[in-house]
């Protein structure tokens, strides 16, 4: 089953769709999250404030690409501009269709800050499955889906003019209520290695509860539960947002960043897990941060809104 895109998403609440590659070579990667209650929105935020909490009229495309002929965009789009079925998500001009066998994605988005066309396709097809929602707080009003650990990505884009191949993952979350009443912050890991993918979450309650998950899942798509690995603490990011991970041995080194930004930062990095040396692709969250003031008054210089 995977998860479907016309799924109720209540007042206050959140649903999204994440992908995320490396290419072959290790010169290129991107991460594309396409949101219905758009989580990082100040335009949401701002409505819940005064009352208006329509999560389907905060919708938005993100998609990064990184390394060479890089690109950024995200636009925030209303009601209208969305149209879901069961399969199928078109948020304005670009979409995501769900087939038998892959997750096709259409692009046709402009990159902030300069206004740079981002248009092409991306394919991307399972390896490994998993329908397992695992909840992320004690309350059960977030949840994780890891719904392809592992897969394989094709990127093939008219503008920048780009493509490549390489591996990838594609998760689900959803929730309801605001991500930040429930979370302070929080880390998460994927890495594939020669046993199957590694997911390792972090999670800092608002209450102030810890959680910590560390995922195993074996080509058939079982999952299995690890011993926690040993703490590492990367260094900050330039906007001092902590970058905690994960390591059997103890040890970690960043290899590339991919975005450093006011509340979150996203890198690729090297640690050890299941008995090797592997990439993963790494988050650091802080809410705390992104519900600053000055924060959100930040954001739509790089997050526009079209509402119609």
């Amino acid at each position: 089953m995977i998860p479907a895109f016309d799924q109720h998403v209540p007042h206050d609440g959140y649903a999204w769709w994440y992908i995320d590659a490396i290419s072959d070579d290790g010169r290129h990667g991107l991460t594309l999250i396409a949101f219905i209650g758009s989580v990082f929105s100040p335009y949401y935020a701002w409505a819940r404030g005064r009352g208006r909490s329509d999560p389907l009229n905060h919708c938005a495309i993100n998609v990064a690409l990184y390394g060479p002929s890089g690109r950024w965009s995200m636009t925030e789009r209303g009601r209208s501009s969305l149209h879901r079925e069961q399969a199928s998500l078109r948020i304005g001009p670009s979409g995501l269709h769900w087939t038998d066998d892959a997750l096709l994605i259409d692009l046709e988005e402009w990159a902030v800050p300069l206004p740079r066309r981002v248009r092409g396709r991306i394919r991307v097809h399972p390896t490994i499955c998993s329908n397992e929602r695992i909840e992320l707080d004690t309350a059960g009003r977030h949840g994780w889906t890891p719904v392809w650990p592992a897969a394989r990505v094709e990127v093939a884009m008219q503008h920048p003019g780009i493509a490549w191949s390489g591996s990838g993952y594609v998760d689900h979350n959803a929730g309801t209520e605001p991500l930040e009443h429930g979370f302070d912050s929080w880390s998460w890991s994927r890495a594939e290695t020669r046993h199957g993918p590694v997911i390792l979450y972090d999670t800092q309650a608002s209450s102030g509860e810890h959680g910590s998950l560390a995922l195993h899942f074996d080509r058939d798509g079982e999952v299995h539960e690890l011993p926690v690995p040993r703490p590492v603490e990367l260094p900050r990011s330039h906007w001092g947002i902590a970058r905690p991970t994960r390591s059997e041995d103890g040890t970690a080194r960043m290899e590339a960043v991919w975005e450093d930004t006011p509340f979150y930062a996203r890198s690729r990095v090297n640690t050890a897990l299941l008995g090797e040396r592997v990439t993963a692709v790494h988050e650091s969250l802080s809410l705390r941060r992104f519900t600053s003031p000055w924060v959100r008054l930040m954001l739509p210089f790089r997050m526009p809104r079209r509402s119609a």
